[in-house]
């Protein structure tokens, strides 16, 4: 298990980066870098682990190899288990195992709350995993975790936005808006819309 492949998954602000070892047909298991590491964490455990199992091992956003989310984008603890979202999804895993160390093992332990149909195993090394305060955690899971797959369906659906004439644009907008006037609509459509050569 020494040879790795490097794996690179599109997302909207640039790539997630991870290295892979062993057969892509094996039992997935995706590996969690702690807090400021990468996915080199895992060089000389992976070795060690049993063979026959596919081990991909991530960067999170803003380290290793993986895209920076743009300046001024804080990193919340959330986007992470959202980057974990974004791989198994780039990776079509539908179950797979969870390995965190650290910051990654709480990462694990929030993904195993939100995704528990996804996950067949965690396992956590220096880390506590995730604790949640009991009042309302069911409410607050499925919150969270319709904000991620809202996100992701929409990002999917992504399209080029279509160009549209001054009256149509402002036609739709008015639609939308049903208590705004055609002048105000109009006024800020001024300063909402890009001209193009389409329309």
């Amino acid at each position: 298990l020494g040879m790795f492949s490097e794996l690179k998954f599109p997302v909207p602000w640039g790539h997630m980066a991870a290295k892979a070892w062993g057969p892509s047909e094996g039992h997935p298991v995706l590996c969690l870098h702690g807090w400021l590491d990468n996915a080199n964490t895992f060089d000389k455990l992976i070795p060690l682990l049993p063979r026959g199992c596919y081990y991909v091992a991530m960067d999170f956003s803003g380290h290793g190899l993986s895209s920076h989310r743009p300046a001024g984008c804080p990193y919340h603890f959330l986007d992470y288990v959202t980057d974990v979202r974004r791989v198994a999804a780039a990776l079509q895993w539908r179950r797979f195992t969870l390995m965190g160390h650290s910051m990654g093992g709480a990462v694990a332990g929030m993904f195993c709350f939100l995704y528990p149909e996804m996950v067949d195993k965690l396992i956590l090394l220096e880390s506590l995993g995730f604790l949640l305060a009991p009042e309302d955690t069911e409410a607050w899971l499925k919150s969270k975790r319709r904000v991620i797959d809202r996100l992701l369906s929409l990002e999917a659906k992504q399209q080029t936005p279509k160009a549209r004439s001054p009256e149509a644009a402002l036609q739709r907008l008015l639609e939308a808006n049903s208590h705004l006037t055609a002048e105000g609509g109009a006024i800020l459509l001024q300063r909402g819309a890009t001209e193009t050569p389409a329309g």
